[in-house]
């Protein structure tokens, strides 16, 4: 009866501890993801002088195909959701010339995770920020995560 006893309490401390690890690992991918496809975004705007088209969540923009690479970008994202290039797309009343969301799509649903999208704004816009509509991190029209390359 003991042992089942501290089975248990183990148990109660540690699944917390492994579902903590799992979500940061998701936010440092998506991070990553950001940042790697943001940079190669920035990069042909600064080439081409303008940005690619808009494209639908899931949906790869045909402008970057040598650039990024299609299946990172077609893939369902770790917090779920696929991954949405948006050119000049208002969010809350706010046009951003130049941004990366996450989107549900048919085969990708969304499900809505505060503490990952905590996660998320603290890696990408620092630990003592926690502002929605400030940084480069901010949340989009329906509470989608929106990486701003561009304002």
């Amino acid at each position: 009866m003991v042992v089942v006893l501290i089975i248990s309490v183990l148990a109660t401390i540690s699944v917390p501890a492994l579902q903590r690890m799992q979500r940061k690992t998701k936010t440092a991918t998506i991070v990553n993801d950001f940042r790697v496809f943001g940079a190669a975004f920035d990069t042909y705007a600064q080439e081409m002088g303008t940005w690619p088209a808009d494209t639908a969540a899931g949906v790869f923009p045909p402008e970057m195909d040598q650039r990024i690479n299609q299946t990172a970008w077609l893939r369902t994202t770790p917090m779920g959701g696929q991954y949405n290039w948006e050119s000049n797309q208002l969010h809350f009343g706010v046009t951003y010339r130049a941004a990366i969301a996450i989107n549900a799509t048919a085969g990708a649903p969304l499900p809505l995770d505060n503490n990952m999208l905590l996660d998320l704004e603290h890696a990408i816009d620092g630990k003592n920020q926690t502002n929605w509509f400030g940084g480069s991190f901010h949340l989009g029209t329906g509470t989608v995560p929106l990486y701003i390359i561009q304002p």
